[in-house]
């Protein structure tokens, strides 16, 4: 069972939108119907390079995904890349399915000459903080919202 990780393809519409479901179930949370089409089309359209999808595919299934986006940064002179959502299916955890989608969005933002790549997550995520703490640096910001 070989994994690949590739981008978005218009035929992944099915298992893409199932895998966000779930991703967005985790975070009890849901989107209208129309933002997952309007979602899907914006990853999709080559005129919109600053939204971005990896999915990691073993067997013809999806078992991962992750949407990256770069925009201006005020203190830096190139993007910055956040990555916003990485899912990876529950029994695909553990297989190194998570690190290869982050590894493939570090590896896309220094083609960019976007060399800082950021993410969130929630504190109680301890599963996927075990991944990020060997990846990444934690830093001490915290998030506020309107």
């Amino acid at each position: 069972m070989t994994l690949s990780i590739r981008t978005l393809a218009q035929s992944d519409f099915d298992q893409w939108r199932d895998l966000w479901t779930d991703y967005l179930k985790f975070y009890e949370t849901t989107v209208p119907d129309d933002t997952y089409a309007i979602t899907f089309a914006r990853l999709l359209d080559v005129n919109r390079s600053n939204q971005n999808a990896f999915v990691a595919e073993q067997d013809r299934k999806l078992i991962g995904l992750v949407h990256y986006i770069y925009h201006p940064h005020n203190w830096r002179p190139e993007d910055v890349c956040y990555l916003q959502d990485l899912y990876a299916a529950p029994k695909a955890r553990g297989t190194g399915v998570g690190r290869a989608l982050i590894e493939a969005v570090y590896q896309a933002a220094d083609s960019n000459g976007t060399p800082t790549v950021y993410w969130l997550t929630q504190d109680f995520n301890t599963a996927a903080r075990t991944l990020y703490d060997r990846i990444a640096t934690v830093t001490p910001f915290i998030k506020y919202n309107r």
